[in-house]
């Protein structure tokens, strides 16, 4: 009874401040803080910060200030609506103080967020405001003016964006004119020029990966842009990517048929691999989800025929392989201890590896080309390779070190090796042509 007392005599003093009259409306947006924010206040709390915040919103800055004051200092709508209204009074120092300060009390309130861009914003901070905008819509996902303000300034930031990258590409600064795309993306995560222009630095690094994640990602998952899909070919086909290259060619020849100089060229990659004759099974490795050691034997057995042709090693006898498309590739990679034969004399074509196995074929090639003549170097001393996931009594730990050594296959961000994940048909055809680029 005492609270509805109270609650009545609070409302009659906002109605009587009322009839003074507002003041000229501010210049800036200020939302009411929302009922959940201030759930955690007393009634007589709450009452008070609604009558500040609307008389705050109405330009009854006196009566505003007032009401404030009557708050416990640590209440964190004190903090932002004094921010607030260090605004107006055009004090910004003062007005970003107070509003960090409400955001260290209660992270959740909105409201400071959307005052702190406005501050940014104000002092010409873009991209801090950007970030404030975002930190609102995190909280109220459907804030029309938090959502207006960031695609406004992401507008903006993306074309200096862009403007430096171009800068910094024509200046012959290739890291700084990546960064700044990169940048870009972070304000316009489907941007098709960014996408398309790192697509083309990462060809120039040789970092194919990357490259074609850019393409795809300015296609949304689908490339056809043949200008680019033919440079990205062209450069896996310098650096000696023949089957990765041989995919991308044949997807520009789906697209643009007549294609004259590209089917040339199909021609020459699949005489040269001589896979002429297992065109579809080849071919699909590289889409595979899975790898198996018939794939592996393959991709081995193309990519390091005139080694393995070159070898007298008579093969051991294999009882299941008589109807696997790969079975000539089979008999080559058994034959030099590449890959293993089981003791009842199965090869298990159908086999799948994870990336621990494979890793150990790795192991077994790479000692099969240095005893051929190939000079491979590793990039890493092996007695510094630490893997958390592989310690060093691990089965796998030798092969596995030695593939991350020679930089053939990759560590997680935590150092992880994951060797029971299966190796993927793309992952494989990437890594046996990177080991045929250093074997040559």
């Amino acid at each position: 009874m005492r609270k509805q007392v109270l609650l009545i005599a609070l409302l009659a003093g906002s109605l009587a401040s009322c009839m003074t009259g507002p003041g000229a409306l501010p210049s800036i947006h200020i939302e009411p803080p929302t009922p959940g924010a201030a759930a955690s206040l007393t009634l007589d709390e709450r009452i008070a910060v609604q009558d500040a915040w609307t008389a705050l919103r109405e330009g009854r800055l006196d009566r505003s200030r007032k009401l404030f004051a009557r708050l416990p200092p640590d209440n964190p709508f004190v903090a932002a609506g004094l921010g607030y209204l260090a605004i107006i009074d055009e004090n910004l120092a003062a007005a970003e103080d107070y509003l960090q300060r409400s955001i260290e009390i209660q992270p959740e309130l909105t409201v400071s967020y959307l005052g702190l861009g406005q501050v940014y914003q104000k002092t010409g901070q873009d991209e801090p405001a950007y970030k404030m905008y975002l930190e609102a819509l995190k909280r109220e996902p459907e804030n029309e003016f938090a959502r207006k303000a960031a695609d406004d300034l992401a507008g903006s930031l993306t074309e200096a964006a862009m403007a430096e990258a171009a800068r910094a590409a024509g200046a012959g600064q290739p890291e700084k004119s990546k960064a700044a795309y990169l940048q870009a993306l972070e304000y316009s995560p489907r941007l098709k020029a960014a996408h398309n222009a790192l697509a083309r630095l990462f060809i120039q690094e040789k970092d194919f990966h990357s490259a074609f994640l850019h393409m795809k990602a300015a296609g949304d998952d689908r490339v056809e842009d043949t200008v680019l899909l033919r440079e990205f070919a062209d450069a896996l086909y310098k650096a000696g990517q023949w089957s990765r290259s041989l995919e991308i060619y044949e997807q520009i020849i789906g697209l643009d048929p007549q294609d004259k100089p590209v089917k040339d060229r199909i021609d020459q990659i699949k005489n040269r691999l001589g896979v002429v004759d297992l065109p579809d099974q080849y071919a699909a490795i590289a889409r595979s989800a899975v790898l198996t050691r018939e794939d592996a034997a393959a991709l081995i057995g193309v990519q390091f025929r005139e080694i393995l042709s070159e070898s007298s090693a008579k093969p051991p006898i294999i009882v299941d392989i008589t109807v696997s498309w790969a079975q000539r590739y089979i008999i080559r990679v058994a034959a030099l201890s590449i890959m293993e034969v089981y003791s009842n004399h199965t090869f298990l074509p159908k086999k799948t590896l994870n990336r621990a196995e494979f890793a150990e074929i790795l192991s077994r090639l790479i000692e099969t080309l240095k005893k051929s003549g190939s000079k491979i170097l590793p990039q890493i001393a092996i007695d510094r390779i630490r893997i958390t996931d592989v310690p060093q009594e691990h089965f796998y730990f030798q092969p596995v070190a030695q593939a991350v050594a020679y930089g053939l296959m990759e560590l997680s961000s935590d150092r992880a090796f994951k060797p029971e994940l299966p190796m993927t048909g793309r992952e494989a055809v990437r890594t046996v042509e990177l080991l045929a680029g250093l074997a040559r």
